[in-house]
């Protein structure tokens, strides 16, 4: 692999599955066991850690993503998207069997659910390797499961080049957990939903729960949807409101915050300005089904520049 002047191949090592998303969408109300309901439309769109991956990649970041791809269908049409897009591949591991990732989506208008399904006999795994050959200067993780492996990562000479950028993810875990603690203490930015946050902290309110993580991780950001986002380092808040669209797809909308949010943080933007273009990023995802709402540099930088004409 080629190094660049600054001998990083890629500022931020992805990791985390791939997942085909089957989008229902205009569903007249949420399915019921034993009731036949129908979508209005029907998206089959690459999903998963791709979304992050793709919003990184239009906004120029050097992005490279270890993902477990098979002989199935479903990681031919990631590798397909990933090629038509110019995402880096070059760390895809392949595998001579299937490694189907697939989940449906029933979206609304301001939340969604899915069913899923993972083949089990790949496990998904932070390359320390890697990690210490291609230097990067974030590491993003895609759901919780990883955190338990993040304190390897102090055994490698470059840790203090990296942070590590976790996101959540739906967990039944919560902080009553001692290892679940001390491996979020290894964590640079911790990165869940409110309601994720308030499920992990047992708090009435996300200000509770941002307050009760933030004695945990340096950084905390909350994604709250419709009503922005919030972060918080030691005692300092920060907050940015939604960006007002026509809402037509919140599937992923979380994974292009993550992107917004680290595109900022590698700038060396302020607190609230990362907020506000992982706002951007996120809500902008919104306003098309699957990935094809997904904004670029240019389009995110303008947006930012005039952010309060452009919030809700």
């Amino acid at each position: 692999m080629e190094a660049t002047a600054n001998n990083r191949p890629y500022d931020v090592l992805a990791t985390g599955p791939y997942f085909v998303d089957m989008i229902f969408n205009g569903l007249p109300e949420f399915p019921q066991l034993g009731k036949d309901i129908f979508s209005s439309t029907f998206d089959l769109v690459p999903g998963g850690m791709f979304y992050t991956v793709l919003a990184l990649h239009r906004l120029g970041v050097r992005t490279g993503w270890t993902c477990n791809l098979g002989t199935d269908l479903f990681s031919r049409a990631i590798l397909e998207a990933a090629e038509a897009e110019g995402i880096d591949n070059r760390l895809f591991h392949h595998h001579e069997r299937p490694v189907r990732r697939l989940a449906a989506s029933f979206s609304f208008k301001h939340d969604r659910g899915f069913v899923s399904y993972l083949d089990q006999d790949v496990e998904e795994l932070i390359s320390l390797a890697e990690l210490e050959r291609v230097r990067p200067r974030c590491l993003m993780l895609a759901g919780l499961d990883y955190v338990f492996q993040v304190p390897q990562t102090s055994r490698l000479p470059n840790r203090a080049e990296f942070v590590v950028y976790q996101d959540c993810q739906h967990t039944d875990l919560t902080l009553e957990s001692s290892e679940l603690t001390a491996a979020l203490r290894h964590v640079d930015i911790f990165a869940p939903n409110e309601v994720e946050a308030m499920q992990l902290t047992g708090a009435d309110t996300v200000e509770e729960a941002l307050e009760r993580l933030a004695a945990v991780v340096p950084l905390v950001v909350v994604k709250c949807g419709a009503k922005g986002a919030l972060a918080r380092r030691a005692d300092a808040v920060y907050r940015a409101p939604a960006i007002d669209v026509n809402v037509q797809d919140t599937t992923g909308a979380g994974d292009c915050f993550n992107a917004g949010f680290v595109f900022g943080y590698l700038r060396g933007e302020p607190l609230e300005n990362c907020l506000r273009l992982g706002n951007i990023v996120g809500g902008l995802s919104t306003t098309a089904p699957g990935s094809s709402g997904v904004p670029d540099r240019a389009r995110t930088l303008e947006m930012l520049e005039h952010y309060p004409a452009h919030c809700r």
